[in-house]
C-alpha cells in the first residue's frame, strides 16, 4: 500500500484547552447532560475569544450561546438551554451578568472555574498564542513563556505577538524583545508604565535564557 500524503487542504483540527479547575471543581456539580452541554458551550466560546489575538473577552452572550447550541445540538431548545443555564448558575459552574449592549439588556455567562482561576486561564492563552502563531513549544520556550506570563500584563503579551504576526516576525525572540522594550521604555507612551514590574535591561540577555534574546 503506497502512503498518500496529508492534503494541505485538510481543514486544521482547532485546539481549545481547558484549566484544570474546570474538571476538579466544575465537573462535578453539573447534574444533566443539558446542563453539560451549556457549560461546555459556554467554555469553547469563551476559551475561542481568548486564544485569538483580540482583546480578551470577560464572558458570552445567550444569543452566542443559543446560535452554538442551534448548530450543534438541535434537540436542546430555548426552554432547555434556558433551565440549563439557570441549573449551572445555581450550582456555581457558571456566572451570570447583565451586559449593556446599546440600551439593551443582554444576559452573559463565563466559567465560575476561569473568575476563580484567571492566572491558570492566562497562561493557557500564552501557549496557545505560541502554538497558533509560531508552532511547538519545546521545553525550553516553555519555562520563557511561563516566566514571561508572570512578569508582564496578559493584554502586553496577546498585543506583542499581534505585532510580531502583523510584522511577519514570528519567533518568541522577537516578542520577547518587544515585551522587554515595553517594560523598560514605557508602552504608548507611558500609559502602561508600572504595569509591569521592574525591569533588569539585561534581564533575558545575561539570564538563564540569555541565549535566545540578543542585543
Amino acid at each position: 500500500m503506497t502512503n498518500r500524503p496529508l492534503s494541505s487542504s485538510q481543514p486544521k483540527t482547532e485546539v481549545i484547552s481547558l484549566p484544570g479547575s474546570f474538571f476538579t471543581d466544575t465537573v462535578s456539580k453539573i447534574q444533566d447532560l443539558a446542563e453539560l452541554k451549556a457549560v461546555l458551550y459556554t467554555a469553547y466560546l469563551l476559551l475561542r475569544k481568548q486564544n485569538s489575538v483580540c482583546p480578551v473577552s470577560s464572558g458570552v452572550t445567550y444569543r452566542e450561546l443559543k446560535a452554538e447550541c442551534r448548530r450543534l445540538t438541535p434537540d436542546l431548545d430555548e426552554a432547555a438551554l434556558l433551565q440549563a443555564l439557570n441549573s449551572a448558575v445555581e450550582h456555581g459552574t457558571l456566572l451570570h451578568s447583565k451586559l449593556d449592549a446599546d440600551g439593551v439588556a443582554e444576559d452573559v455567562y463565563s466559567l465560575a472555574a476561569a473568575a476563580a482561576s484567571s492566572h491558570e486561564l492566562a497562561a493557557v492563552s500564552i501557549f496557545t498564542l505560541y502554538e497558533q502563531n509560531i508552532g511547538i513549544i519545546t521545553p525550553m520556550v516553555a519555562e520563557e513563556l511561563k516566566e514571561a506570563e508572570k512578569f508582564y500584563p496578559h493584554e502586553w503579551v496577546e498585543e506583542a505577538f499581534k505585532e510580531a504576526v502583523v510584522l511577519n516576525k514570528r519567533s518568541w525572540k522577537y516578542i520577547a524583545r518587544i515585551l522587554e522594550r515595553w517594560a523598560i521604555e514605557g508602552k504608548d507612551s507611558g500609559e502602561h508604565k508600572g504595569h509591569a514590574k521592574k525591569v533588569d535591561p539585561d534581564k533575558y540577555i545575561k539570564g538563564k535564557y540569555g541565549h535566545m534574546v540578543r542585543r
